[in-house]
């Protein structure tokens, strides 16, 4: 069994999916789609750009999104169909480009609903306020008791449990730094601030949460054709109404990546394919389970490469 996996924010880079573009006129299509979708040029600043542009939320989101979707069709155009995939699944965002995938969303509207949360999601504190942290060397249980006491009455939570030895911290940013001090205290092998410019996945984005919410009512959704395992339940999911309610969830809740990855191994999904920018994912899966291969698809090289691996099943 397979499972597509699709990244979140961190993995863009200048210059992403150009070469899929280039190369599958499939691919191409949905650059320009995006594009149209959000009115104006993105793909320009996806190859062009500069990176710290490129990296601002409400770019990095649809950018990825956009990106992995021009992957997924230049794997159709080769004749792999989202059915070679038993689930799919994606970190944070990449929930969006997964639903995208498997059919909940139009492409245009995955854009539109990105574009929305990542504004939504910057201005939900002012920049300087929240921050975010990886904690390196201690699992989960042990990094959400430190964030607990580190915050104090304020908000400090564990926010993503990536893998067994790398959980991320999110809050305000006297808090999350006061709990990387203790978990340096406690054993960590790295407590670090990550570059990010807003505390995703903690309480402080409740404001956000509320916008997703109004924007989601308003769009269509379709049942995916292939299940999603969702980052705050950690298993699979197909009803669009309890879809909606959990992309609303997952704006404040933790990304369990660590359980949905052990989830989908305990299923019998025996390889994993990374559908989009980078290979952050994959190195989290061999992390959590060594007997889970990976695959990361992001250039035409690699598109070519799947489908020989397909063709000799």
């Amino acid at each position: 069994m397979r499972a597509f996996i699709f990244p979140g924010q961190g993995a863009q880079v200048i210059g992403m999916g150009r070469a899929l573009a280039e190369a599958y006129p499939a691919a191409a299509a949905v650059f320009e789609e995006v594009d149209e979708a959000l009115g104006e040029k993105l793909s320009t600043l996806i190859w062009e750009g500069e990176a710290e542009e490129l990296t601002l939320t409400a770019n990095a989101q649809p950018a990825l999104m956009a990106t992995s979707m021009a992957a997924m069709a230049a794997l159709g155009a080769e004749g792999v169909s989202l059915e070679a995939a038993s689930y799919v699944a994606g970190h944070s965002l990449g929930e969006y480009s997964a639903l995208c995938a498997a059919g909940t969303f139009s492409l245009a509207d995955t854009a539109r609903l990105l574009r929305t949360r990542g504004e939504a999601m910057q201005a939900a504190v002012p920049v300087g306020d929240g921050a975010m942290a990886a904690i390196l060397g201690l699992d989960f249980a042990g990094v959400a008791r430190i964030a607990e006491e580190a915050a104090e009455g304020g908000v400090c939570q564990a926010a993503n449990d990536n893998d067994p030895g790398q959980v991320v911290i999110s809050g305000e940013k006297t808090q999350v730094m006061a709990a990387c001090d203790m978990a340096k205290a406690q054993g960590a092998k790295r407590a670090m601030l990550l570059p990010v410019s807003a505390p995703f996945h903690s309480a402080l984005m409740q404001p956000a949460a509320e916008v997703m919410a109004r924007a989601l009512d308003e769009v269509d959704m379709a049942q995916p054709k292939v299940p999603l395992v969702a980052n705050v339940l950690a298993h699979d999911v197909e009803d669009p109404t309890a879809i909606r309610a959990l992309l609303v969830d997952q704006v404040t809740g933790a990304v369990r990546w660590r359980e949905s990855v052990a989830w989908m191994a305990e299923k019998g999904v025996t390889e994993m394919w990374e559908i989009g920018a980078g290979k952050a994912l994959s190195g989290m899966v061999r992390r959590i389970d060594k007997t889970v291969a990976t695959r990361a698809i992001g250039t035409p090289d690699d598109v070519k490469a799947a489908v020989a691996a397909l063709a000799e099943e």
